[in-house]
């Protein structure tokens, strides 16, 4: 079984929780097991809330007021990847962003999250343009019932 879906979402609070919803949607209609859509679930609102607020500049009708979300499952794995137009993260230290928050900041402790919540993560940039993206995956567990098991 193999499913997939892309966004284009406009860089506002109100698109996170719409990514979250559908990748909800598609697990649960997948027969995912609910623990894992939850952890990708959170991983992915993580990520879309980074772009949202370090994604561009916010000009309107600017391409960086915009980034892009996409999830596949495929098998026994479901991959995401969260891009934008925005400054990127620093690569100074290959794969990773540095700098860690401190455990009673109110902000900065997403990316932490996604670590701990997806099996392997990956930041980087899209080759010959500006931008970040966080790219996540997971072991996927199936319900009993499920209606799509992976083959």
């Amino acid at each position: 079984m193999s499913i997939w879906w892309s966004l284009h979402l406009r860089r506002e609070a109100a698109s996170v929780p719409l990514a979250r919803r559908l990748l909800l949607g598609t697990m649960e209609t997948a027969g995912v097991d609910p623990d894992i859509s939850f952890d990708l679930s959170v991983a992915l609102s993580e990520a879309c809330a980074n772009a949202v607020e370090h994604g561009g500049d916010d000009a309107p009708g600017s391409p960086s007021a915009a980034y892009r979300v996409t999830a596949y499952l495929d098998g026994e794995r479901c991959r995401i990847e969260v891009a934008d137009t925005g400054p990127g993260f620093d690569t100074s230290v290959p794969g990773r962003p540095t700098g860690t928050a401190p455990a009673d900041a109110e902000h900065g402790r997403g990316l932490c999250l996604i670590r701990e919540l997806a099996d392997h993560v990956h930041f980087g940039g899209t080759p010959g343009r500006a931008g970040a993206v966080v790219s996540f995956d997971k072991v996927l567990k199936w319900r009993e019932d499920a209606p799509l098991t992976a083959v």
